[in-house]
């Protein structure tokens, strides 16, 4: 039954916001924020990814759209291009990455009665950053993307690839 929530707002209700709190604290993710605050840098990268965004332009102008909504969806700040740039440059990468620890720990417990699903969330990792990466293609056949560089967006743990760099 409709409660007059947002879907995004009740998504991310789900985000354990102590174990995210003991995160951005641990590595002082608010040590020189001004604008943006870690909460709010995570719920515009999760926004742009569960709406298929392509770019910080298209989640901002996105957003942007929807302001009179914005507290609503778990926004504190507004979010604007260079402020989210500049947080996703010198933010602790650490933050998010022991979140997604935590939230995979959660998804492991909800699963344990069904091991085929259990064994899959244990075996896999999940890239947080996408972008881009410049591979040696002649030693990685299977990662084309252009033809000077490859994406590599999700691998196996089981997988210890080793990447060279292209000069």
């Amino acid at each position: 039954m409709n409660r007059g929530n947002y879907v995004f707002s009740d998504v991310m209700a789900y985000l354990p916001r102590r174990s995210f709190d003991r995160c951005v604290a641990q590595y002082e993710g608010e040590r020189y924020a001004k604008n943006l605050s870690c909460r709010d840098q995570f719920l515009a990268m999760a926004f742009g990814q569960l709406a298929y965004r392509e770019s910080l332009r298209d989640v901002v102008s996105c957003l942007s759209s929807h302001d009179r909504k914005r507290y609503h969806l778990g926004f504190r700040a507004r979010v604007t291009r260079s402020t989210l740039a500049d947080a996703n440059e010198k933010r602790d990468w650490r933050i998010y990455r022991d979140l997604a620890q935590v939230l995979i720990e959660q998804a492991q417990k909800l699963y344990i009665d069904e091991p085929d699903i259990a064994s899959d969330i244990k075996a896999s990792c999940y890239a947080i950053d996408s972008t881009s990466i410049h591979l040696c293609l002649s030693l990685f056949p299977w990662a084309p993307y252009v033809t000077a560089s490859a994406n590599v967006q999700e691998m196996e743990c089981q997988w210890y690839w080793t990447l060279t760099i292209a000069a």
